[in-house]
């Protein structure tokens, strides 16, 4: 097979494409780039989520990096990707590997590569591991080498960082009700780890390489039973992560979904109007204009992005970004890690509704006050590759006049093909993890929402 990475690392199925044989070269090339690395002398960490063969595809990885002589750390237990990019960072390693598909289907499983400075390799890195491949010899023998392979508790190092930078005091004094579900990932023991049983409920927080049936992101269509047991349970707020707990959704105190776009949106009101901080704000392709109000407002420099972190942190360490996030749940904060972090960015929003005695939905409520009422939605469609290259072609021309009735007043192909209307917009691009093609809608309505993804779900 082609090895190919995309917008976050390598991504195969089980047994078809992710087979060990393969893993040999991708981790050879990845060692090959961090023998290279200034520093290689304090080795690369290496973590991995509760896939199916996770572990052991984690300790094969660990071995052929040792058996070119790298130093390994190796997490002593599954953990989340962001716990991971602290681990490189405050170490000052080579860099990390975690061993994750994120929220892609159960049959999956993934390599992503994390830079020194905490977040996903730039994409000039992820160019030179892909080259590498092509100087690899399929046939190298692995001698592992195991005293340069050493067993961490790096959970451990992530919670206690983030004992230091949320107020969970305060949070804890509010005694506010709160329930997790950690979607049978890697996220499921940090929340617990914080807050007793008595002001925290868990959900899907045991493991289970199926997921239950669904894919581990947090999206509406895949939290239909928690929010069932969210209202049972009668909690004020829920954090919902996906695989590797990298992304997040929230639930409010009624039970409704709030996405990323929102999330996103009420922690930049926050972090300018209350907390009076500065800088420049990233956002990818697929996330809401209400940031770009936002930043109108207060007279800061946004970027818009490609979509994929990786995009967005290596502007985090060139400019002063205040913080960036992307459609998919994944929300960054430079300050404390240039990766995206579900749970830390979960915590955030805790600490604010304490803060300021806000409940979730009346955070939100004040953001349509101010900026107007919108809602978003995403649909996934699975189609062959031919089909999905015709739609694309088409999508591509840019001559669509309408879209469900709505004129088209403005078209833009930073990342996929985005048609602008009276009130929103509709994305159409290919994911670039998985064999799918994805339709986006923002809009200032729900019927809008739904008019134009069913109009883009016919066209394709």
């Amino acid at each position: 097979m082609q090895i190919k990475f995309g917008t976050d690392g390598w991504r195969a199925i089980i047994a078809k494409d992710y087979t060990f044989d393969n893993l040999k070269l991708v981790a050879l090339a990845s060692a090959l780039y961090f023998l290279d690395h200034p520093n290689r002398s304090k080795g690369v960490c290496i973590g991995y989520d509760t896939r199916f063969m996770s572990k052991e595809f984690a300790e094969y990885t660990a071995s052929i990096f040792s058996s070119q002589g790298l130093k390994v750390l190796l997490s002593d237990s599954f953990v989340s990707t962001p716990a991971v990019s602290l681990y490189a960072k405050s170490k000052q390693l080579a860099g990390g590997i975690v061993i994750t598909a994120s929220h892609n289907p159960a049959i999956y499983n993934g390599f992503k590569i994390k830079s020194p400075y905490g977040g996903p390799a730039h994409p000039e890195v992820i160019s030179e591991i892909e080259h590498n491949l092509t100087l690899i010899d399929p046939q190298t023998i692995i001698v592992p080498d195991k005293k340069l392979i050493e067993l961490i508790d790096m959970k451990g190092f992530y919670i206690s960082h983030l004992k230091c930078c949320i107020d969970l005091p305060l949070i804890r004094e509010s005694r506010i009700k709160i329930a997790h579900n950690a979607m049978f990932g890697a996220g499921q023991d940090l929340v617990s780890n914080l807050f007793d049983e008595s002001m925290l409920s868990c959900y899907h927080c045991s493991i289970n390489p199926s997921f239950g049936g669904i894919n581990p992101e947090p999206m509406p269509q895949y939290i239909k039973e928690f929010i069932e047991f969210f209202n049972e349970v009668e909690t004020d707020v829920a954090i919902i992560n996906d695989g590797d707990a990298d992304r997040i959704g929230m639930l409010d105190e009624n039970g409704l979904f709030v996405d990323s776009h929102k999330l996103f949106a009420i922690i930049l009101k926050d972090l300018v109007e209350y907390q009076h901080k500065t800088g420049e704000v990233a956002k990818t392709f697929a996330l809401t204009d209400v940031i770009d109000k936002i930043c109108q407002k207060h007279d800061l420099i946004m970027h818009e992005l490609q979509i994929g972190f990786k995009h967005l942190s290596k502007l985090m360490t060139t400019n002063d970004i205040l913080i960036g996030g992307e459609e998919s749940g994944g929300i960054g904060i430079p300050a404390f890690l240039p990766e995206r972090d579900g749970v830390y960015i979960g915590l955030l929003i805790l600490e604010m509704m304490t803060r300021r005695e806000k409940t979730l939905a009346e955070l939100v409520q004040e953001l349509y006050d101010e900026y107007g009422f919108f809602c978003y939605n995403r649909l996934d469609l699975r189609v062959s590759e031919a089909k999905k290259q015709i739609i694309i072609d088409r999508a591509a021309t840019g001559d669509l006049t309408s879209i469900a009735g709505y004129k088209v007043l403005k078209f833009n192909d930073l990342d996929g093909y985005k048609y602008h209307f009276d009130g929103g917009w509709m994305l159409i691009r290919p994911s670039g993890t998985e064999p799918v093609l994805r339709l986006y809608c923002e809009a200032d309505s729900q019927e809008k929402v739904d008019k134009v993804l069913a109009f883009a779900a016919k066209l394709a």
